[in-house]
């Protein structure tokens, strides 16, 4: 009996230091994922935003769509894409999913 008894008692002092050498690993990979997928997708986000929040008119946008276009109207909510001449799109500015700055882009076959 008094075997039985010695072993309960070490086992239960035990215990809060075996709580914490098993939920260790869980902490662990939570870190691990915080710093390698969140952090970076919230930094990506955030740039996106930015880029949007900042369309002016002539920029090269890229819709959610695929339509490449010339934005040619540019509002709080709304952005007017012109994608051929005498043809123009109104998009939601949430929408786009690239802006490409005035000057930057290149010919395709020049």
């Amino acid at each position: 009996m008094t075997i039985l008894s010695i072993s309960a008692a070490a086992s239960g002092a035990g215990g809060a230091g075996g709580f914490l050498i098993s939920v260790m690993p869980l902490v662990l990979i939570f870190a691990v994922f915080y710093f390698l997928l969140i952090r970076p997708q919230q930094k990506k986000m955030k740039e996106h935003q930015s880029k949007i929040g900042a369309v002016q008119k002539n920029d090269e946008v890229v819709t959610g769509g695929g339509l490449v276009g010339k934005a040619t109207k540019v509002d709080d909510e709304y952005v007017e894409v012109e994608v051929a001449k005498g043809v123009k799109v109104k998009a939601v500015k949430a929408t786009l999913s690239d802006v490409i700055p005035r000057g930057s882009a290149k010919p395709a076959n020049d």
